[in-house]
């Protein structure tokens, strides 16, 4: 059908010879983006002239959070130093415990056809699980607090650096971890030694860019009892307290922004 909408076109070279050009997808790719974007406004409700008519509420509460309440200050600080512990803790333990999972992931490396099939599979899933999710139901398990947070946050980052990294150690070069297996050395000794240094630059870049992510995470897992500024957020949006939203926001920008240059100085260096 698509031959007959769009039939090939022939070009006569100067040669005589006839070359046919397959026509371009571009107006069925079209075609279909917008069928896709119609069918989604459906779906969602989408409206256009409630969102030109109240749009301006939100510049009404911008202006509310300006200037903010610096007396609110000190009573930032003790649960923004819990939201980064967190956020270090569950990256730092996630990618210690991602590096044997992305191991077990990589085909390359497991002579076993099931065993990273199964890991990616699981992978998949704890990818899918958004964190709020994971942390509200680590909150029936482990109670309110940070506790909750921190075990979200480690399997976000499992998922996250596990993903990568096992990609990473299938396109790496087999040459001498080969080698090494055909001179005896057993799989963990021939990746520690092959295929380890080929990935540990990126291994530590991707962690610190996770890290990086994790704060932001982080500070929104308040609102399911998961510990950090998370709840004095919730709390102040509850109260429509937007100067106090103000200065948390201030606090939250400020520190990503550290963690942010740190992050990148050190990725830079890892290069």
């Amino acid at each position: 059908m698509l031959t007959k909408l769009f039939p090939p076109k022939t070009i006569e070279l100067p040669n005589g010879k006839v070359v046919i050009q397959k026509r371009s997808m571009t107006p069925i790719t079209i075609l279909a983006f917008i069928v896709l974007i119609y069918i989604s406004v459906q779906i969602t409700d989408f409206d256009l002239q409630r969102l030109a008519k109240r749009i301006n509420q939100f510049f009404f509460i911008l202006k509310d959070m300006v200037p903010p309440t610096w007396e609110y200050m000190p009573k930032l600080w003790e649960p923004l130093v819990a939201t980064i512990k967190m956020s270090l803790f569950g990256s730092v333990l996630g990618a210690i415990v991602a590096l044997p999972i992305a191991m077990l992931a990589a085909s390359n490396i497991n002579r076993s056809r099931w065993i990273p099939a199964v890991t990616k599979f699981i992978l998949s899933i704890l990818r899918t699980l958004p964190t709020l999710v994971v942390a509200l139901i680590a909150t029936f398990i482990f109670g309110l607090g940070t506790m909750a947070g921190t075990v979200a946050i480690f399997l976000f980052t499992i998922a996250y650096i596990g993903k990568l990294l096992y990609e990473q150690i299938e396109n790496a070069n087999m040459g001498a971890y080969e080698a090494m297996n055909a001179m005896g050395l057993t799989t963990i000794q021939s990746f520690r030694y092959a295929i380890f240094p080929q990935v540990l630059p990126n291994y530590l870049s991707t962690s610190l860019f996770c890290f990086e992510g994790n704060v932001r995470y982080a500070s929104i897992l308040g609102y399911v009892g998961a510990g950090g500024i998370g709840l004095l957020l919730n709390e102040s949006l509850g109260w429509r307290n937007y100067a106090n939203v103000g200065m948390i926001l201030l606090m939250l920008v400020c520190t990503v922004f550290v963690i942010e240059t740190l992050s990148e100085y050190f990725r830079k260096k890892l290069m």
